[in-house]
């Protein structure tokens, strides 16, 4: 392939909001660099994308038809889907192979992009001559211990980083309990999709995360399966023009330097009850103010009857409290945010790096232990609100650790770890799409 002429590249995340945004801005990325990108995906995230506009010109975005009744079309999507539907998204999702099969025949694409749950993606790639690779928007450490599970403990051997990267347990209890409740086969089953799609892309990895920080769990996830991991980056999604405007901002314009936290839980998980009244009362007895968007399973909920009563006028000066949706990243780069209150998707905390905010980590499920425990033990820019043996959160608890990072004396050396961190991705600005382009173009010239 002749090096002037762009490369052709098909890009097809998994349905959620926290696979296609990175997708998005990797897409972003190559677009700047001699590579033309189509982005394949459902109705309900292709129209969202298109409004917000996030991508530049030089990407096409696609729509993949799901052909189920049983789910209407705006739930093809992970954004807000009940999760007693995600099976049935799943289902429909793997169901659009000839879909898709068709679609690859029409663009013809030099290169798939995808992502870990489709295995039938780049088999069918395969069967068109169109090399595949792997790109993972998790984190290194968690795929990293996964791959040991999936590899060594049959053997007895440890996983090595376990002195700062382990399940609490009450966590491991959790994972236990949820595994009474799904079945062997629907388990195996994920397991086999998870590792035919890693095995399946040809001879490298593209992976979400840098060397500074995750570089010791890169270079084991090559010594298990002999894959080269190339790491792309932080990808972080710039603040669109239409932020700025938003009432957030305008509110957050009138609070002081760093006496602010933000508070969220991502896009695809709902709080307990529980949680959520520990929450509240976390956020009512500490020392900052709070914005925090909140989610529910079922849209009906009134969000004052949710919250501790009178809540909503008690924190009326210092909080905003609403249901929906808020800018993220353009609230974390707000100079009166001194700290983010969340639940450790990684997508999240490549943000709070990006703009030097510490963390106060409350990991829910999934990753999302292995990558509070990260930030916590080794990057140090975060403190965990830990639960108590069965699990449970204590809104001192909240309070305490919130204070701690944003306002005592006592949580300079997080803050200014969170700092540091701002201070090496500012530094190091595109260096790893600049060898991701490389990679691929030496991929398609072998």
């Amino acid at each position: 392939m002749k090096q002037d002429k762009p490369i052709s590249v098909l890009m097809f995340p998994w349905l959620g909001y926290g696979h296609i945004s990175p997708f998005l801005e990797l897409a972003n990325k190559l677009s700047q660099r001699n590579f033309t990108i189509h982005l394949c995906s459902t109705q309900a995230n292709v129209t969202p994308i298109r409004e917000k506009q996030y991508s530049s010109s030089s990407i096409k975005l696609l729509e993949l038809p799901l052909l189920t009744t049983n789910l209407p079309p705006h739930q093809h999507t992970t954004n807000g889907l009940p999760p007693h539907l995600m099976d049935t998204l799943k289902q429909a999702f793997d169901s659009s192979t000839p879909q898709f099969t068709k679609i690859l025949k029409t663009l013809k694409p030099d290169l798939l992009i995808y992502d870990f749950l489709h295995p039938w993606a780049p088999l069918a790639a395969s069967q068109l001559n169109i090399p595949a690779v792997e790109f993972i928007s998790s984190s290194s450490t968690m795929t990293a211990y996964m791959w040991h599970a999936l590899l060594k403990k049959p053997k007895g051997i440890e996983f090595p980083f376990s002195s700062t990267i382990y399940y609490r347990d009450y966590e491991m209890a959790s994972i236990e309990r949820s595994k009474e409740i799904i079945p062997v086969e629907k388990i195996e089953a994920d397991k086999n999709r998870v590792g035919q799609s890693f095995v399946l892309s040809n001879h490298i990895v593209l992976i979400k995360s840098f060397n500074e920080i995750e570089g010791k769990y890169i270079n084991y996830i090559t010594s298990l399966t002999g894959k080269k991991i190339v790491p792309v980056g932080p990808l972080v999604q710039e603040p669109t023009p239409d932020d700025v405007n938003s009432d957030l901002i305008k509110w957050l314009n009138t609070k002081d330097k760093r006496s602010t936290v933000f508070v969220s839980f991502g896009s695809e998980y709902f709080l307990s009850e529980e949680d959520l009244l520990e929450i509240a009362y976390g956020l009512e007895s500490s020392k900052v103010n709070f914005i925090w968007p909140l989610r529910f399973a079922k849209e009906e909920v009134d969000i004052e009857e949710a919250l501790p009563k009178g809540f909503v006028n008690r924190v009326v000066e210092r909080g905003r409290v609403f249901k929906g949706w808020a800018p993220q990243a353009k609230i974390l780069e707000h100079s009166s945010i001194g700290g983010f209150v969340s639940h450790c998707g990684w997508s999240s905390i490549m943000e709070s790096m990006k703009y030097g905010i510490p963390i106060i980590a409350m990991p829910m499920h999934l990753d999302q232990p292995m990558n509070s425990r990260l930030i916590v033990e080794e990057v140090g820019m975060a403190v965990e609100v830990v639960r108590d043996g069965e699990g449970k959160l204590h809104w001192k608890e909240v309070a305490d650790v919130i204070n701690h990072v944003v306002v005592d004396e006592g949580g300079e050396l997080v803050r200014k770890k969170a700092n540091h961190m701002k201070e090496i991705i500012r530094f190091k600005g595109d260096e790893e799409i600049d060898q991701v382009a490389k990679e691929l173009e030496m991929l398609l010239n072998s």
